[in-house]
C-alpha cells in the first residue's frame, strides 16, 4: 500500500478536476491510501466524490489572492500552490510516498525536499494557454515560463493526458528531451454512469424529437458559440427547427468574470440569431443531471478546438450518445469518424452538416451511440486505465 496525495490548484468542476479525481478514485480500489491538499474547494461548486466523504480533502492557503489589481493571475496560482506544497511537506504530517501533482509545477521544487516520490501530470503546458500581445506581458510571463520548464524537468515521472499532449510536450520544453512522458488517457470512471438515470423534466430538456447538446465551460476558448451559429445556421437551410433544440449546459464560476462575460455573451447571441426558443442555458449542474443529458439528447457538440484530450466526447460515447467535435487535438484519438459521431471543421457548415444527418435520420443516433459504447469498452477501460496509473506508482517506489 502507498501514501498518495494529490496535490491540486483548485477542486472545481472542470476536467483537469474530473481526472485527478478519478485517478484517486482508480488508485483507492486498488488498496492505496489517498488524500487531496487544494489551494481551493468550494463545496458548493465541486464533484461529490471531494465533499460525500469519499476523497478526503484539506483546503489551505484559500487566503492568499487569486489576482492583484486585476492581473497578475498566473503569479498568485503560482504562489498558492507553493504555499500549499509547503504546507503538505512542513506542516501536514501526513507520510507521503507519493505525489501527485498536475497543472502547476512551480511546487516540485518544496515538495522535492519530503523525500517522496512526485509525479507531474501535464494536462497541457501552462506557457500555452494565455497569449502575449505586448512587451509587458512578454516581459511578465518571461519567468513564469522557464519556471514552469525547469520545474516540470524536476519531477521522477511525467504523464501527458494524450500523443497529441506529448508531441506539443516535446515541441514546447527544447531543455527537456531527455524526457519521454507517459501518455495515461484521463478514463472516467464509468461506475456512476451505471446508476439509473432520471426521465428529464422540462426544466432539463424540452420535449423535442431530436436535442443538440453541449457540456464544456463558459470560456471563450470553450467557443461554444460555433454550436450556436451551428444551430442557427442549420435553421436556414430546414427553414424551421421544428422539433429541434440546443441544450448549453456549462461549468459556471462566479468567481470568474469570463464565466459571467461569455455567458451573457452568448445568451445576447441566441436572441440576435432569433434562436431564444430554441436554445436553453444551463449553468452548472448535478451529476445525476448530467446523466440524464447524455442519455436523452441526440447527440453531443463538442467545440474546441486542439483540446488536450477531452473527457466529456469519451463519457458521451459509454451513454451511447453520438458526438460531433473538432477535428484536432484529443478527439482524433476519441471519436471514430463515420462510425461514432462526426469530426469536423471547425466552422458553422461544417457543424451544421454534421448536425443535418441526425435530424434526417432518425436511426443515425442510436446507431452511432452503440458503436461509440463499443468503443469505449474497447480502448478507453477504467480498468485498463486504473490497472496503468497502479504500476506506474509501483514503479516510482521502487526506483
Amino acid at each position: 500500500m502507498v501514501n498518495v496525495v494529490f496535490l491540486h490548484p483548485d477542486l472545481g468542476i472542470g476536467g483537469a478536476e474530473r481526472a485527478v479525481i478519478d485517478a484517486a478514485l482508480a488508485l483507492k480500489s486498488r488498496g492505496h491510501t489517498v488524500r487531496f491538499v487544494t489551494a481551493h474547494h468550494d463545496v458548493g461548486h465541486c464533484f461529490e466524490e471531494t465533499k460525500d466523504g469519499t476523497l478526503m480533502v484539506t483546503s489551505v492557503g484559500d487566503w492568499l489572492p487569486r489576482k492583484i489589481l486585476g492581473r497578475f493571475y498566473a503569479f498568485c496560482a503560482y504562489l498558492r500552490m507553493i504555499y500549499a506544497a509547503a504546507y503538505l511537506v512542513f506542516f501536514s504530517g501526513l507520510k507521503l510516498d507519493v505525489v501527485f501533482c498536475d497543472q502547476i509545477s512551480a511546487c516540485i521544487p518544496v515538495l522535492r525536499l519530503s523525500g517522496a516520490k512526485i509525479l507531474f501530470y501535464c494536462h497541457f503546458p501552462d506557457m500555452l494557454l494565455t497569449q502575449r500581445r505586448s512587451f509587458l506581458k512578454r516581459l511578465y510571463r518571461a519567468p513564469i515560463d522557464w519556471l514552469e520548464e525547469k520545474t516540470t524537468g524536476m519531477a521522477h515521472s511525467v504523464l501527458v493526458n494524450s500523443k497529441f499532449t506529448a508531441g506539443v510536450f516535446r515541441d514546447t520544453f527544447k531543455s527537456l528531451t531527455h524526457i519521454e512522458p507517459e501518455v495515461l488517457y484521463p478514463i472516467p470512471d464509468f461506475t456512476a454512469f451505471d446508476q439509473p438515470v432520471e426521465p428529464p423534466s422540462e426544466q432539463l430538456l424540452p420535449a423535442c424529437k431530436v436535442i443538440f447538446l453541449s457540456i464544456n465551460r463558459y470560456e471563450r476558448k470553450k467557443n461554444l458559440s460555433l454550436a450556436i451559429r451551428s444551430l442557427a445556421l442549420l435553421k436556414e437551410e430546414l427553414s424551421s427547427l421544428d422539433d429541434v433544440h440546443l441544450v448549453m449546459a456549462g461549468g459556471y464560476d462566479e468567481r470568474v468574470n469570463e464565466n459571467k462575460e461569455y455567458f451573457k455573451e452568448l445568451s445576447h447571441m441566441t436572441k440576435e440569431l432569433n434562436l431564444a426558443k430554441h436554445v436553453t442555458f444551463l449553468r452548472s449542474f448535478s451529476d445525476a443531471e448530467k446523466r440524464t443529458l447524455l442519455k436523452y439528447s441526440t447527440c453531443l457538440l463538442y467545440t474546441p478546438s486542439n483540446e488536450h484530450f477531452g473527457i466529456v466526447p469519451i463519457e458521451a460515447m459509454y451513454m451511447k450518445c453520438p458526438v460531433v467535435a473538432v477535428r484536432s487535438g484529443g478527439p482524433l484519438e476519441t471519436i471514430a469518424h463515420g462510425e461514432t459521431g462526426f469530426l469536423c471543421e471547425p466552422t458553422p457548415k461544417d457543424f451544421a452538416a454534421a448536425m443535418r444527418k441526425f435530424v434526417e435520420n432518425g436511426t443515425l443516433a442510436e446507431k452511432l451511440g452503440k458503436a461509440g459504447y463499443e468503443r469505449v469498452m474497447k480502448k478507453f477501460s477504467f480498468v485498463a486505465f486504473t490497472s496503468q496509473l497502479d504500476n506506474i506508482i509501483g514503479q516510482l517506489c521502487e526506483d
